[in-house]
Formats: C-alpha cells, structure tokens, sequence
C-alpha cells in the first residue's frame, strides 16, 4: 500500500480515535469473496491499536464504500456484534475500507449462540424510516453487483431487485430457465401472502460471515446489506451447513416463526444459489434449477 494512502488513513483513523495514529499495513492477500485485499492496519508508534483493512483500486471504491455504509447501519443498532466501520475513502486509484479488528476465538458453549441469535432479531427489529425496501446505496453480495433501489412492495423488490435481476445475469452467462416468467409470477404470489416489514438485513449470512469473537460473543460481518424480510437471513444460515441449534431458538425468543417460511426459504436461498452459478459456474446451475423446479411445484 502507497505511502499517500497510507498517509490518508492515519489521518481518518486520528480523527476516529482523536489520537495520533501512524497506519502500517500488513497484507493478508484477497478474502471475502469480493477481490479486494485484504491485511491489518497497526500504528507504527506502539499504541497498540489495531484494524482490518480492505483496499483494492479505484473500481472497488464503490464496493467497498457500500460495505463500509452496510456495517455502520447495523453498527448503529448496537444489537448484534458487527465490526465497528473506521474510515474509506479514495487516494489516487487505491480504495480503501477500515474496520475494527475483531480477534475471532469460540463460543462460549449454548448460551454464546443463543445470545447472537437474540442479537440478529433484534437488529431485525430495527426497520426503514420510509417504510420501504432496499438501500441508499447498491452494494455488491460477493463480487455480484446487487441493486437496492426504494421499492414500496416486498414481493416487488424481490422479483425485481433480487430473482429477476440475477435471471438477466444467469442468462448473459448462457443459462435460461425456461419457465422464467412463470416463476417470477409464483414468487410474488407466494411471498404476497406473509406479512413482511422491511427489517435491516446482513443479506449474506452463511455460515462462515458468522462467529465468535475472543471472549466468545457472537459476531457477523460481511455483509450486502439492505432493508427486507428478516427470513433472508435465516434461510441463508441453513444455505451451506447451519448454525447452532442455539442461535435459532435464541432468534425465535425474540421473532416468532411464521407460517410458511420452509417455502419462503427455498425461494430466498434461490437467488444465491443462482449468484453462486454466477460467480462460479459449472453444478450451481443444476442446483438452482431443482430449487427452481420445487417453487414452480408449490402449492
């Protein structure tokens, strides 16, 4: 990382901390699922503080500064642990997004779990100020564009914003499903039928954007943040592997569990499904079209 972004960043963590800082940087080559890098910020002075980083050039600005707007809505709830967003910002043809550096460890046994799931209920609890769905801002879930513009009607955002959208790019890629306006007909008429507030949503909860940090709080991060149906969440949770039994009681203390959401489920893990045909390719096709084929069954 150049010394003038270096510079940049001690300068807006100084502001954040109100204290002198002097940023080194440490890479850790490329992680989550984005491109970016990634690597830890410390101060060269000795202060002991630290921070994780994610740069990239100036096409990830965009990517990054979204990432960094997600997590400060969902830190700002003070519900569930997320990493604290620092700074970013835009030096020459580097980007640049800082967090707070959580140290990761292991639950604390039950109750650990439990508490994060009371957490992401909480945060679920938390709704846009307008009443609607989506985002001031598109953001990205893995390296995928994803659009968030305002919509008033839950079932029209996600066909429009979420399954359509990721249609159109299964189909650039030479993969169309047959019965495609059929599907997005019974979507919306399946998701016409629950009562959904538009709740802050991480929006790319599998199991490995979830943990534990070192005293064994419950945390997530890496986030496509936006405003929806809290299910996205859980349905996500149980897309590859699941989390502690725990955690979904500890969730349903605080939000009951509501009658259809095993169809729900498949229709929203659909989409990442498809975005993972997207980014990668080959079998992923295969397993959309079975979820696909399942919706288009339902009663």
């Amino acid at each position: 990382m150049r010394g003038n972004v270096l510079e940049k960043i001690s300068d807006d963590i100084s502001k954040e901390l109100g204290v002198p800082f002097k940023a080194s940087f440490s890479s850790r080559g490329s992680g989550g699922g984005s491109g970016a890098s990634v690597g830890t910020i410390t101060d060269s002075a000795g202060s002991g503080h630290k921070f994780f980083c994610k740069s990239g050039d100036a096409a990830d600005f965009d990517m990054l500064r979204a990432e960094y707007l997600g997590l400060k809505e969902m830190y700002e709830t003070r519900t569930i642990r997320v990493p604290r967003p620092i700074c970013t910002g835009l030096v020459g043809n580097q980007s640049y997004a800082v967090f707070e550096y959580l140290a990761m460890g292991v639950s604390r046994g039950a109750e650990s779990a439990r508490e994060m799931g009371r957490g992401l209920a909480k945060m679920h609890l938390c709704h846009s100020k307008t009443g609607k769905f989506g985002f001031h801002i598109d953001n990205t879930i893995g390296a995928t564009p994803q659009p968030n513009g305002w919509m008033d009607s839950w079932p029209e955002f996600w066909d429009e914003r979420r399954l359509g959208h990721m249609l159109r790019l299964c189909e650039q890629q030479g993969a169309k499903y047959p019965q495609a306006k059929e599907l997005r007909e019974k979507v919306k008429a399946v998701l016409s039928e629950a009562d959904v507030k538009p709740s802050l949503v991480h929006g790319d909860l599998w199991t490995g954007n979830a943990g534990y940090t070192a005293d064994g709080e419950g945390c997530i991060f890496d986030p496509a943040t936006y405003y929806g149906h809290s299910e996205v969440d859980l349905a996500m949770s149980e897309l590859f592997g699941s989390l502690p039994g725990g955690f979904y009681a500890g969730y349903h203390e605080v939000i009951p569990q509501q009658p259809g959401h095993e169809q729900r489920k498949v229709i929203y893990n659909m989409y990442h499904m498809l975005n993972h045909y997207v980014l990668f390719g080959g079998g992923y096709w295969g397993s959309a079209v079975t979820m696909m084929n399942k919706v288009m069954n339902m009663a």
